[in-house]
């Protein structure tokens, strides 16, 4: 099935993931899901507009490609999204050298 939204994962731990989401080569936004056994809690940061048809698509998305997967909807008792907007405005890391050189290093692999 085709579905409008990418969801990318950069991490992934016993109990929790982040992920992207691009709409074509946009980046829309980032979902960060923790796994409290039969509960599931997701933030969701828009950084675009999303009327509530568009948030509703991708809200059953996540629920199907990543949550159902962990949990089906039978067998767990919540699953809550907390649905922000907002924009990335820095990143910090703790490695050594600078940001611009780890935006270089990603775009050499």
């Amino acid at each position: 099935m085709e579905t409008r939204f990418k969801l990318t994962r950069l991490v992934r731990t016993h109990s929790s993931e982040i992920y992207l989401v691009w709409e074509g080569e946009q980046r829309v936004g980032q979902i960060d899901v923790h796994f409290a056994h039969d509960t599931i809690h997701a933030t969701v940061i828009f950084e675009t507009d999303f009327n509530v048809q568009d948030e509703e698509e991708l809200m059953a998305q996540i629920d199907d490609d990543i949550v159902s997967s962990y949990l089906p909807r039978f067998e767990r008792e919540d699953f809550v999204v907390h649905v922000f907007r907002g924009e990335e405005i820095s990143r910090y890391t703790d490695c050594s050298g600078s940001l611009d050189d780890i935006d270089e290093e990603d775009e050499e692999e």
